[in-house]
């Protein structure tokens, strides 16, 4: 895959019996180290300058995100394994926990997909069965 990409990120839940989608399409970029493959991009919020720089890490059966500027995070996706972390935003912070069921991720020539499916807890209460779904395909071939 080429070091330029499309980045999609799909996010899904599940609060009691109402669902909610996400999806976001950034530019980005894609290499690969010593079998771990990295997605590199920028999210802008409405109203503040800063962007917020995304680190995606995918290495066999984990995948790890990491937000850095005005939204600060670092979450693990491990199968069979709880992680908690804060969660900081512009106008506060709160306590995030996930609990992971399951981790998937297939990487060809010119495409790499990954799936993470959770449950989340905010501050200790739990709020959603959750999915996210990362797919980064190479700019010269990607199509919506």
């Amino acid at each position: 895959m080429t070091r330029d990409v499309m980045v999609t990120i799909l996010g899904f839940h599940v609060e009691e019996e109402e669902g909610d989608t996400v999806e976001m399409l950034h530019i980005g970029e894609y290499f690969e180290r010593n079998g771990t493959h990295y997605l590199l991009y920028e999210e802008r919020l409405e109203g503040i300058a800063e962007p917020v720089k995304n680190r995606i890490k995918i290495k066999d059966r984990r995948m790890e995100l990491q937000k850095r500027g005005p939204v600060t995070a670092d979450m693990v996706f491990e199968e069979q394994k709880s992680q908690s972390s804060t969660y900081a935003i512009p106008y506060g912070s709160f306590l995030m926990e996930t609990y992971t069921t399951k981790v998937d991720c297939l990487v060809g020539e010119d495409r790499l997909e990954a799936s993470a499916f959770y449950e989340l807890c905010i501050n200790g209460v739990r709020y959603a069965s959750c999915e996210v779904r990362v797919r980064a395909q190479s700019r010269e071939t990607f199509q919506l």
